[in-house]
């Protein structure tokens, strides 16, 4: 019997090419650092954006602080302490809407936006007698409204605030609401405590980036907001009582009671739980679907996957005598499958995912198919290899725009290519394959 060695059979071969598929993560691992460095760059782009035009706001209805003044024991006695307690209105309306943009930094793009929010509400008379059922003696003089607003570097216009009728101009904050930056206005010496209820109404035009949240800063909190953006994300504690999106805009409203949150009506400023406050906040993103660097990476980690497969259609052309590779020639097909990432990765920053894929992977496609020409010097080989890419390019397209489907269409693909290979490979003797040409199948000639 005669045999070859064991390194030129079809078993070390298989392990040969298993070593080579393997090999290519490196530059597939490459090339998704590649893809995390590139994003971060968007993300610098974005803050740079953000910190020009106004950052990702969160806004909320004026809340009244008052210093309450109490006498507090201590070694020397009793002393005077002014503790600063707030207190939210009974009810808050918002009327808003979004003209939206997308602003672009060199290469980068973020959607930014302008509001224009009006707010009106109203604080009961029991709220405001009650900061001195506690011992205490509130300091009107002193007392402020603040409205909170994340980002002040956003407002673009701030109406006076009209409450019990008078307008009052607001000035730069003295203090925050939980850890918010703020505006702020006097509260009028003249208002009394007399009065059923205090109606206060302003307007605001407010810049920022991609969010914009509200804060249920009363007892009810209403807020209708519309605008031109076609896929809102409505995020934060809260969803929309109702919601309409259509192809250009939408349209949403939310309702909050303060039964729905974790904190009071009124309280001590310094015990108001930031963390508790702005877990409340409900809003909208301004949500981009699937972006090109989630693609790019979407498409990297099935990289190693379709060059397996590649891999396997060249081993099949090995195994079934139709041509004889080389391993060199699998490495260099390997690699030309690799640089589809990067020529995907550089177009696509330019040109849009969609274009930058078409050619990136028809380059590739020819590529190979014309290699395989050559070196097979089979036509019918290059192309059934160039066809066997297209259906591999097209399926992984579709895995990557997919939104919520990819995971059940790459799972169906991968059954269907382990079924086509054990199909493909069902007469092979795989035994009688490493055996010198004297042994026919399955028998071993003396």
């Amino acid at each position: 019997m005669q045999v070859r060695n064991w390194t030129q059979g079809i078993t070390f071969k298989a392990l040969g090419v298993g070593m080579l598929a393997l090999l290519m993560l490196i530059p597939l691992l490459t090339v998704e650092d590649l893809i995390r460095e590139r994003h971060g760059l968007e993300g610098e782009a974005r803050q740079r954006i953000a910190e020009r035009w106004g950052g990702a706001q969160v806004v909320g209805g004026p809340v009244l602080v008052v210093p309450v003044r109490k006498q507090i024991q201590s070694e020397k006695g009793w002393i005077s302490a002014d503790e600063e307690r707030y207190v939210l209105p009974e009810k808050l309306a918002v009327e808003g809407s979004l003209a939206t943009e997308i602003r672009r930094y060199g290469i980068y793009a973020t959607p930014i936006y302008t509001s224009s929010l009006s707010m009106n509400g109203h604080f009961k008379r029991e709220a405001l007698a009650s900061l001195s059922t506690h011992g205490g003696e509130p300091q009107w003089s002193q007392a402020v409204l603040r409205v909170p607003i994340a980002d002040v570097r956003g407002i673009r216009s701030l109406s006076t605030i009209t409450l019990d009728g008078d307008p009052l101009q607001f000035g730069p904050g003295t203090g925050g609401v939980g850890g918010i930056a703020a505006t702020e206005v006097a509260w009028p010496a003249a208002a009394s405590i007399d009065r059923q209820m205090h109606e206060f109404s302003f307007d605001m035009r407010l810049a920022g980036t991609a969010t914009l949240n509200f804060l249920p800063l009363a007892r009810q909190t209403d807020v209708r907001l519309r605008g031109s953006w076609p896929d809102p994300s409505f995020s934060g504690a809260f969803l929309p009582e109702s919601h309409a999106e259509t192809d250009s805009d939408f349209n949403a409203h939310w309702q909050v009671l303060d039964l729905n949150r974790n904190f009071g009506q009124l309280g001590a400023v310094a015990e108001m739980n930031a963390f508790t406050l702005q877990q409340s906040a409900f809003g909208v993103d301004l949500f981009q679907p699937v972006g090109t660097y989630q693609r790019n990476e979407r498409a990297g980690k099935y990289g190693i996957v379709f060059i397996a497969l590649s891999f396997v259609a060249l081993f099949l052309f090995e195994a079934l005598g139709r041509w004889r590779v080389h391993p060199v020639q699998y490495l260099m097909v390997g690699l030309a499958l690799c640089t589809f990432y990067v020529v995907l990765l550089a177009l696509s920053e330019q040109i849009g995912f969609a274009w930058a894929y078409a050619i990136a992977a028809f380059s590739v496609v020819g590529i190979v198919a014309g290699y395989t020409v050559a070196a097979a010097q089979s036509r019918r080989a290059g192309a059934t290899l160039g066809a066997l890419l297209v259906l591999v390019y097209a399926l992984l397209y579709g895995l990557v725009i997919s939104e919520q489907y990819s995971l059940l269409m790459g799972a169906v693909a991968l059954l269907a290519g382990i079924t086509a290979l054990m199909y493909l490979t069902r007469r092979i003797d795989w035994y009688g394959a490493g055996i010198v040409a004297g042994s026919a199948a399955g028998r071993i000639s003396p």
